[in-house]
């Protein structure tokens, strides 16, 4: 599945995409630091799933949400605030890690990923 890393860190991105790399199913297609650069790597790459911070410089996650226009990927929410959680999930989320995450903590969200 093509996957797009939305997170201002770049030490998260590079942490995210070190987990990603063990599991073949998933490929890393592009990373973002902000919104408007998810959405234009969106549009252009078309990724099946993003991980998304919640906190983005000077926006969310959120309003990258909000602003998707055309299909929607599913959507990882990976960050430090678990008080988004609900209203991740009432945005459709497929899951909502918190940061640091643990390698067996995305293994098991991650071993078959998104089947239904």
């Amino acid at each position: 599945m093509k996957t797009l890393i939305v997170d201002d860190e770049p030490l998260a991105r590079r942490g995210l995409r070190d987990l990603l790399a063990g599991h073949p199913a998933l490929s890393v297609v592009g990373e973002a630091a902000d919104v408007d650069s998810a959405l234009d790597l969106t549009r252009q790459l078309s990724p099946e799933v993003v991980f998304l911070d919640v906190q983005l410089r000077g926006e969310t996650g959120f309003d990258y949400l909000e602003r998707l226009d055309g299909p929607r990927p599913r959507v990882v929410f990976v960050t430090a605030h678990d008080s988004h959680a609900v209203r991740g999930f009432e945005c459709n989320a497929s899951d909502y890690l918190l940061k640091p995450v643990r390698p067996e903590r995305f293994t098991l969200g991650c071993d078959q990923p998104f089947r239904n």
